[in-house]
């Protein structure tokens, strides 16, 4: 496996047909905050709005950042804890229903008399064959290696989002439970999985207000209406997998990304669309994060967003930079927003 394969980037949304657009940051301001909103509110992108998984022309790149991951070591990326047979089959569920219902062109699903399952994806030309539990049988038409470990593996991979599940128990302590974490943006499946969600949030910047609810908000995400979030950062490359530790072969600094260079200047947005799904009688919820960039090249040429964009970075803490990977770019980076861009 050639390594620049882990350096491929993703299609900027301003570069792809079908992506659909956000830029959550029009109040200019970086906060640290739930900021939870009913899901399917509208944002100008009509019925991608409306879905929990949403598919575009990228799709091909996506899959393939996800079994480049999964082949580098699946645990890597993969992990459960207490994930127990009946939420593994409540999140099956509701993942074959979003997905047959959002996208009847790619997705179809027949259901035997025995119950068992059979969910095939256009896409990919898989089909994932269930048992009346939804535990995963067998996949024909694949040749992912390593083979799926399980159902949600396997329906992972049939999607542009990256998974999270947080569970609770009686005692009201909350978990996460399983986690599929192909684009990381700077942090570890391994080390996340079976922590609380105060331990999860713990090394964000200006997190401790929220932390000090951490168990409201985990009731809220597990008990509420489904509800969509995004979070933001600057990137200097669309690269999907950030993962703290570089493949095998790959040195730290080679990997890192962030260091914004002001003589070939590469900019981006890399935005999160966060869904959250309670199912309440399973006491979990599912977290989906869908991982988007927007070229700051394009966005400065606006002028309500460069604006914008500028006063959310002069906006952040010194803990929030240091967080974010900007402390030593901060000024480079404004002063590249403020230049004109307009051609002399």
């Amino acid at each position: 496996m050639s390594l620049d394969n882990f350096f491929q980037e993703a299609k900027t949304v301003e570069a792809s047909n079908s992506a659909a657009y956000y830029f959550p940051l029009m109040s200019g301001r970086y906060e640290v905050k739930p900021g939870m909103m009913a899901f399917g509110s509208c944002f100008g992108n009509t019925q991608a709005d409306q879905q929990v998984f949403q598919i575009d022309d990228n799709f091909a790149h996506y899959r393939q950042a996800k079994l480049l991951a999964r082949g580098e070591r699946l645990s890597k990326y993969y992990q459960t804890c207490n994930y127990s047979k009946g939420v593994a089959g409540a999140i099956a569920r509701l993942m074959i229903n979003r997905l047959t219902q959002e996208h009847p062109q790619h997705f179809y699903c027949q259901k035997s008399i025995n119950n068992t399952v059979a969910f095939h994806s256009q896409l990919t030309k898989e089909t994932i064959y269930l048992d009346a539990e939804l535990q995963l049988q067998q996949v024909e038409g694949s040749s992912v290696v390593p083979a799926y470990a399980s159902t949600l593996d396997a329906l992972s991979a049939q999607v542009q989002e990256d998974l999270t599940i947080i569970c609770r128990s009686a005692d009201g302590s909350n978990w996460l439970s399983a986690v599929h974490l192909c684009y990381p943006n700077h942090w570890s499946a391994e080390e996340k999985i079976g922590n609380d969600f105060a331990t999860i949030h713990a090394p964000v910047a200006g997190i401790e207000k929220i932390n000090r609810r951490a168990g409201a908000i985990a009731h809220t995400m597990i008990t509420h209406k489904p509800m969509v979030r995004f979070a933001w950062g600057l990137s200097t490359d669309t690269r999907l997998n950030h993962h703290p530790e570089p493949p095998p072969g790959v040195s730290v600094e080679q990997w890192q990304g962030r260091n914004f260079d002001p003589q070939h200047p590469r900019l981006y947005l890399r935005i999160e669309r966060q869904v959250i799904w309670g199912l309440p009688e399973y006491e979990a919820a599912l977290f989906t994060i869908r991982t988007y960039f927007r070229d700051c090249g394009v966005v400065r040429k606006d002028l309500v967003l460069r604006s914008k964009l500028r006063e959310a970075i002069e906006s952040m803490t010194p803990e929030s930079l240091v967080y974010k990977g900007l402390a030593e770019s901060k000024a480079n980076i404004l002063q590249w927003l403020s230049l004109s861009t307009e051609i002399i």
